[in-house]
């Protein structure tokens, strides 16, 4: 089974419980590995503020400009799975930038992906990861290439040539802020619905930056509420510092058996939301979304 080491180490991870309440609320955190696919609304695109430019599949280039060549990429390079993506790959050169990602790349082979256009092969994107579609938001077009947030990862991209890649529309958003606890779901620009959330603790802060919904995975215990799980293609920021049965695992947004910790830090560094919040979210947003962290926006949204 794709997922035998998610059950592993939640089993770990309530062993550990047995030594206390608090370790039982960081056991419980983190996601797993047991993804599965999510709807897939009718295409459009959205989010907070101006959207990314249109641009042609294949925008041709001027007689100034050339395309940077694709370099051969060996055939050993690594696949990026749900372990943490190789090192090398360049930083998201808009972290905390709120504007909606409405296009992502579904690769339909393995494709290569590039440190920079023309720059080196560091690994494979391969059409599914742990068995779910692959769909990465797009942050960037240069001539001939186009770079995607990269999962399993924080704040990192990968440039990727033309070829082997199809571009779906992605519709929604949502945006956390750290500070008054708020998640903000968009849709085409206009902010949905808001709702108070749960964030990660003092040494497990929840990751800022720009990442995506990569899947969702049942909810491996009863302290989810019963309510899936959206494994995002974040990690947490220092791998070492979560509970031992957690080691690998992803950064999820998800529900919890009690409302009471709204508002608080006290996850491994997950977004925790109510049952019916989560519901809602599970029933609109496919994978690709976009999710950006940031400290706080410069304006409440119009629902907060």
């Amino acid at each position: 089974m794709l997922f035998d080491r998610l059950f592993s180490r939640w089993t770990l991870g309530w062993l550990l419980t047995a030594i206390g309440v608090p370790v039982l609320l960081a056991a419980a955190l983190l996601v797993g590995r047991s993804l599965t696919g999510g709807p897939a609304p009718a295409p459009v695109a959205g989010a907070p503020t101006a959207a990314l430019p249109p641009a042609p599949d294949e925008p041709s280039p001027s007689p100034e400009e050339s395309v940077p060549a694709a370099a051969p990429a060996p055939d050993d390079l690594p696949v990026v799975t749900y372990d943490p993506a190789p090192g090398g790959f360049p930083a998201d050169p808009g972290p905390a930038d709120t504007r909606p990602l409405n296009e992502g790349v579904t690769p339909t082979r393995e494709v290569a992906a590039y440190d920079a256009p023309g720059g080196r092969p560091l690994a494979f994107l391969a059409p599914t990861i742990s068995g779910v579609e692959l769909t990465m938001p797009i942050v960037e077009r240069r001539v001939g290439w186009t770079a995607v947030l990269l999962p399993s990862a924080n704040r990192r991209i990968a440039w990727l040539p033309a070829g082997g890649w199809s571009v779906v529309p992605l519709r929604d958003q949502i945006v956390v802020e750290r500070r008054p606890h708020r998640l903000t779901w968009y849709r085409d620009g206009r902010a949905v619905r808001s709702w108070e959330v749960s964030l990660g603790m003092s040494g497990q802060l929840t990751p800022l930056g720009r990442t995506f919904v990569l899947g969702r995975t049942p909810p491996p215990q009863d302290v989810y509420g019963g309510v899936d799980i959206f494994a995002l293609g974040a990690i947490p920021d220092d791998p070492d510092a979560v509970p031992t049965g957690l080691r690998g695992a992803h950064i999820g947004l998800h529900s919890w058996y009690t409302d009471a910790t709204l508002g608080k830090n006290v996850t491994n560094g997950c977004i925790r939301l109510t049952r019916s919040g989560q519901r809602q979210l599970l029933a609109e947003l496919r994978p690709g979304t976009a999710v950006v962290v940031v400290d706080q926006l410069p304006a409440p949204p119009a629902t907060a």
